[in-house]
């Protein structure tokens, strides 16, 4: 991963005081590879996964009841 800051991004489910994840959209643009992390652990772990293991994620939580 970069050692640059990378941008992130709150998911669209942020807003209703839920479990949220961030992405970085500019460094998955660019790379192929989208870093994902909890919003409430903004110095915690992120993960590092593929743009179209990232996609089927996006995918399962629009089709869920979360």
């Amino acid at each position: 991963m970069t050692t640059e800051p990378l941008n992130w991004l709150k998911s669209s489910y942020s807003s209703n005081g839920g479990e949220c994840v961030e992405w970085a959209p500019s460094y998955a643009s660019t790379t192929g590879v989208v870093p994902v992390r909890d919003s409430k652990q903004a110095d915690g772990p992120v993960l590092m996964v593929s743009a179209d293991a990232f996609a089927g994620l996006v995918t399962i939580a629009r089709e869920s009841a979360l």
